[in-house]
């Protein structure tokens, strides 16, 4: 008898809308995050600071104020860096370690999350989200009537 292991090497997400009902909305956004091609710049960090808080840091150094934007369209929030000043004319750089390219980085966010602001700090961009579910969406307990 021999031992063989079994290995997944691609997902066919679509496949999957038949096994489930009213699915489709979460199967589309999963098939969506796992073809978005998305480089690794600028790089970022997901923090969770309470229960319902949470941090997007994003590296912005080198950007100045104006240069960077927080949108958000649904439940995507987009993050755009656009340098406004080319490299300077006036000295040649020996080494370029710090990347000033533009940029557009999206986070799909989950229902009933809020954006609370935005701030740089130190060459960071620090989004704070907030999960604010509202009264009718919060679990309820049921009385429960005993007839004698």
């Amino acid at each position: 008898m021999t031992n063989s292991t079994l290995t997944l090497r691609s997902y066919d997400f679509p496949s999957i809308h038949k096994l489930g009902v009213g699915f489709d909305t979460m199967l589309e956004d999963l098939i969506r995050l796992t073809s978005a091609q998305q480089t690794n710049y600028p790089p970022y960090n997901l923090i969770k600071t309470a229960d319902n808080q949470f941090s997007i840091e994003i590296a912005v150094a080198g950007f100045k104020e104006g240069e960077i934007e927080v949108s958000m369209e649904k439940n995507m929030l987009t993050v755009t860096g656009s340098k406004k000043d080319g490299i300077p004319e006036n000295f040649e750089y020996l080494h370029r370690g710090v990347s000033l390219r533009n940029f557009e980085r999206t986070f799909p966010l989950a229902e009933h999350i809020e954006v609370k602001g935005a701030l740089v700090r130190d060459g960071m961009l620090v989004i704070e989200l907030e999960r604010q579910i509202p009264e009718e969406d919060k679990p309820k307990a049921i009385d429960i009537k005993y007839i004698k």
